[in-house]
């Protein structure tokens, strides 16, 4: 799964450097994900509290025209939601990290703003329920069985993002699940919905 991974990444930036010309950005990205659960096979997953975490990789941007660019990224994403909150008000979470490929179509409303949109397949790279994820004691969280979860996930993704001027841009998107995060074995109706704020800069 990892050879596979960095295989992916290998191959979407090597493709940006060969046919994007030298117009073509590099950058890194990084911020704050918010991310639950929906779906209508199980009830809980329409009120429980949402996981807060974290997102950070990199990102190509390929100007196809002067108002359009594709926009390949690579980035690790902490996904899932909160089981419960314990009467001191610490959180119990349900941890999934994954690698994100996103492709995205940007379309530059004026300049610096841009609407996005563009599939995303996401890799598992980790599951477990964390009991105190304040804290970054190992002994605390407790590794789900892999073999419950399809081991890639699809969503589209949709936002906007704003570019100024030395390179720095600001952006938001909501990542919408298209596939069942359970294998089918499991029989539980859910999918990913993720809302992520970002700063980034383009070298």
């Amino acid at each position: 799964m990892k050879k596979s991974i960095l295989l992916v990444a290998i191959a979407l930036f090597g493709f940006t450097t060969v046919s994007a010309q030298e117009y073509v950005m590099f950058g890194a990205k990084g911020g704050v994900n918010f991310s639950s659960f929906y779906g209508d096979g199980v009830p809980a997953f329409t009120d429980h509290k949402g996981r807060t975490s974290f997102h950070l990789g990199l990102v190509a941007e390929i100007p196809m025209s002067e108002r359009f660019s594709i926009q390949p990224e690579v980035l690790y994403s902490g996904q899932g939601y909160d089981l419960a909150t314990i009467r001191d008000g610490s959180n119990v979470e349900y941890q999934l990290e994954y690698i994100n490929v996103p492709v995205i179509a940007k379309f530059y409303v004026f300049e610096g703003l841009a609407l996005e949109a563009g599939p995303q397949v996401g890799f598992l790279v980790s599951s477990e329920i964390d009991y105190d994820p304040s804290s970054f004691n190992d002994d605390n969280s407790v590794d789900l069985d892999e073999d419950q979860f399809n081991k890639t996930d699809f969503s589209l993704a949709l936002g906007a993002s704003y570019k100024l001027r030395g390179g720095l841009f600001v952006n938001g998107r909501y990542n919408i699940g298209l596939r069942e995060v359970y294998d089918e074995s499991i029989g539980a109706e859910a999918k990913h919905s993720v809302v992520q704020l970002g700063l980034g800069f383009m070298f």
